[in-house]
C-alpha cells in the first residue's frame, strides 16, 4: 500500500479535535461547542485499500498528503454500506476514485451530483460544465470494475434537488461553498442537502478557511468557519464536530490570485516564483461534520 494502514489509523485517531478548541473564522460569538469523540475510530481496511488502489491517477495520488483522504472520510463517520452523495466531484474524480469502489464493495450507493449545463445561466458556464461532465463520464467508463456502481445525476444549480427526501445517509461537499456563496445560491444548496438526508444523516464539509468573515463580493476562495456554520445552522443542521485534519499553518491566505495561487491551480502572476507557493502547499481548510437532527 502507498501508506501503511497503521499510519492511517494513528493519524485518524488524532484528527477529531474538540470543537471548542478551534474557533477559526473571526467569530464574534464562538459557536457552542458540540460534542466530539475523544478518539476517532480506526480507518476501515477496505477504505485504506481503495486509497492504495492502482486505478487511481498519479496526479490524484500525489495530492494525498494535502487532502488526507483516510483521515477525512473517517472523521465524517462514513461507512461503505451508506448511500453517499458527493456534490460536484469534478472531472478529475479525486474523491470518486476512492469513494466509488469502497462503497461498491460495502453494498452502499455512491451518487455523483454534477451541474446540469442546460440549467446554467451563461454560455461560459454551459460550455464549462458540458466539457467537465463529459470528462467525468469518460473517466468512469475507463474503469468499469471500479466505477460501474456510480449513479451520476445532473442538478439544477439554482434550484437543486439531490434525490427523494430522506434518501441519503451522507452528503459530502469539498471546497465548493465559496462559489455558491459568491453566486448567491448557498442557502438553496444547504436546504437541498438537508432535504435529501435521512434524519440523523451527515453533512461532511471541507472548505478553504479565512481568518475572518469575508464579504460576498470579496470572496477569493476563502470564507470563515463562522459564515459556513451560520449557513448550515440556518438550514437546520447541528454542528457536531470540527477537525484540523486539513489545516495548513503555512497558508496566510494573502495571495495575489486568491486560493487559486496555491497548488494545485498555481495561478501565479507573471514574474513571481512558483516555488514560493509550492512550498506553502494546498490551502488551510476547515473540516466540519454536521448532523441532521434525528427528530
Amino acid at each position: 500500500m502507498r501508506r501503511s494502514l497503521l499510519s492511517f489509523a494513528l493519524l485518524a485517531a488524532c484528527a477529531a479535535l474538540p470543537a471548542a478548541a478551534h474557533n477559526h473564522g473571526g467569530d464574534a460569538k464562538p459557536a457552542a461547542a458540540p460534542a466530539a469523540a475523544a478518539e476517532a475510530p480506526a480507518v476501515d481496511a477496505a477504505l485504506a485499500a481503495a486509497i492504495a488502489g492502482d486505478w487511481r491517477t498519479p496526479g490524484n495520488v500525489a495530492r494525498d498528503r494535502f487532502r488526507n483522504p483516510a483521515e477525512t472520510l473517517t472523521f465524517f463517520g462514513l461507512k461503505p454500506s451508506m448511500t453517499v452523495i458527493e456534490v460536484s466531484p469534478g472531472s478529475a474524480a479525486w474523491w470518486t476514485e476512492i469513494l466509488a469502489p469502497w462503497i461498491k464493495q460495502g453494498g452502499g450507493s455512491y451518487i455523483a451530483a454534477v451541474t446540469d449545463p442546460a440549467r446554467t445561466t451563461s454560455d461560459r458556464a454551459r460550455e464549462y460544465f458540458t466539457g467537465d461532465n463529459a470528462k467525468l463520464r469518460e473517466r468512469l467508463a475507463a474503469a468499469p470494475t471500479q466505477f460501474d456502481g456510480v449513479t451520476l445525476v445532473e442538478i439544477d444549480p439554482g434550484a437543486p434537488v439531490y434525490g427523494a427526501p430522506g434518501s441519503a445517509d451522507a452528503v459530502l461537499t469539498f471546497r465548493n461553498l465559496h462559489g455558491w456563496m459568491r453566486n448567491g445560491v448557498a442557502d438553496e444548496q444547504m436546504a437541498a442537502f438537508f432535504a435529501v438526508l435521512k434524519p440523523g444523516g451527515v453533512l461532511g464539509l471541507e472548505q478553504h478557511r479565512a481568518a475572518a468573515d469575508v464579504p460576498l463580493d470579496k470572496i477569493n476562495g476563502y470564507v470563515s468557519e463562522a459564515q459556513v456554520i451560520a449557513l448550515a445552522e440556518a438550514a437546520g443542521f447541528a454542528l457536531e464536530a470540527r477537525s484540523e485534519i486539513n489545516a495548513n499553518p503555512k497558508d496566510d491566505r494573502d495571495h495575489p490570485n486568491g486560493v487559486w495561487t496555491l497548488p494545485p491551480s498555481l495561478n501565479v502572476p507573471e514574474g513571481e516564483d512558483r516555488a514560493t507557493y509550492e512550498a506553502i502547499g494546498e490551502s488551510d481548510r476547515m473540516t466540519l461534520r454536521f448532523r441532521k437532527p434525528a427528530a
